[in-house]
């Protein structure tokens, strides 16, 4: 917390050189990453307060160039969209996803939750949303991989 490039980018979204921060380094911190060979340097912050992801990048020989930047911030902000964590599920979605994945078919997985096909395919839909999955497969396998299922 004492980095002015993590402070920035807990304050702000979008991408900024390490030249460009104006906050105070008390503990030289991007003095130290200099004598380490990272002179030039950027950071890309991304994503609401609560699940923020912050990546920087750095170089030796020069400072990155707009087109660079902007392709590492394009590269940081997908990364955050494909691996950002799941909201949480509700019991009649897990239920849903959970019969599912033992391979139980639609009418199977409604007739034993009680409920018709429909809402047994809403809530894996609301599942899949919450997931941010694009399939019933990708939601099972991202529900199963965060401990949901």
């Amino acid at each position: 917390m004492r980095d002015p490039v993590v402070a920035w980018a807990l304050s702000e979204v979008g991408f900024l050189r390490w030249s460009a921060i104006t906050l105070p380094d008390p503990f030289d911190i991007l003095g130290q990453a200099r004598a380490h060979g990272l002179a030039y340097g950027a950071t890309v912050s991304t994503g609401p307060l609560d699940a923020r992801t912050i990546g920087s990048v750095a170089r030796s020989d020069r400072e990155f160039s707009e087109e660079e930047l902007v392709r590492v911030e394009f590269l940081i902000t997908d990364l955050h969209r494909r691996v950002r964590p799941p909201r949480p599920l509700s019991t009649a979605q897990v239920e849903a996803l959970r019969l599912i994945a033992k391979g139980y078919r639609y009418a199977e997985a409604a007739d034993a939750l009680q409920i018709s096909q429909s809402a047994l395919k809403a809530r894996i839909t609301a599942a899949r949303q919450h997931l941010y999955a694009r399939t019933t497969a990708e939601a099972i396998q991202r529900a199963a991989s965060c401990d949901l299922i």
